[in-house]
């Protein structure tokens, strides 16, 4: 498996409109934080978690030209708003797009693309194919996902395991029963928002706290926004196995 993490910042991104804070005008690349997302290629697949509105800069920069299927955690704007563009791979691939999410979420999805879902479909549209999930073990494109479900404050939302990778953002609480789930897991990916906490989202301790309980070989925080505080200085704080994600890192399992 090759994991590529194509965004790793909060909903408004960092740098964040207007602001002149160290960390949003760092020149260092690493702080440079597109919307949340990552690239899975498994098995000869290539599977997206979440297309948010940097979905096309994300795809086009790590030149990913076939896409199998989008899988969504939630239906949240910095998760959703990139669905239009994938009519480039309908147009390429000759395909309907395989979409998986909670029938809520696909709900949320057919309200708010409302054209894709016309009697009347205007030439040109995205063409989507919706495939409801559960929490239950799931198949995209013949790979194996395991939904851990975990809390967004009072919304429900899902992370997943492929493998020995599991990942999860926008989470501020996971039972005992899904932690088990997690472990044994090589590599975990969890949101570290920022240091002080936070009504829907780990804060950077409560992160570290979760990590050191699961014992991971590697784990990488995602999700970051411009109040955690410059990648090169945050690093120096965290135990050897936890790292921060940046744009571009990948990895291979």
């Amino acid at each position: 498996m090759k994991v590529t993490f194509l965004g790793t910042g909060t909903s408004q991104g960092v740098p964040v409109i207007g602001c002149d804070c160290e960390v949003c005008r760092s020149v260092d690349y690493r702080d440079k934080r597109l919307r949340v997302s990552v690239h899975l290629q498994v098995n000869g697949k290539s599977i997206i978690i979440d297309s948010g509105p940097d979905f096309r800069q994300q795809v086009l920069r790590e030149r990913i030209k076939t896409l199998d299927a989008l899988v969504f955690t939630h239906e949240h704007k910095d998760h959703t708003a990139g669905l239009d563009d994938i009519r480039a791979y309908n147009f390429t691939q000759n395909k309907d797009m395989p979409l998986f999410a909670e029938q809520r979420v696909l709900d949320q999805l057919q309200r708010e693309f409302a054209y894709i879902f016309a009697d009347f479909k205007y030439p040109g549209i995205p063409k989507v194919e919706l495939n409801p999930i559960s929490t239950a073990p799931f198949k995209v494109e013949g790979v194996p996902f395991i939904p851990i479900r975990v809390d967004h404050y009072k919304l429900p939302i899902l992370g997943f395991r492929v493998g020995d990778f599991t990942y999860i953002t926008d989470a501020n609480k996971i039972s005992k029963e899904e932690k088990q789930k997690i472990r044994g897991s090589k590599v975990v990916v969890l949101n570290a928002l920022r240091k002080e906490p936070h009504i829907s989202h780990f804060s950077l301790q409560e992160a570290v706290n979760l990590l050191e309980e699961l014992q991971p070989e590697r784990a990488y925080l995602t999700h970051i926004s411009h109040l955690l505080g410059q990648h090169r200085e945050v690093e120096l704080e965290l135990p050897d196995f936890i790292r921060l994600a940046y744009d571009g890192l990948q990895l291979e399992l």
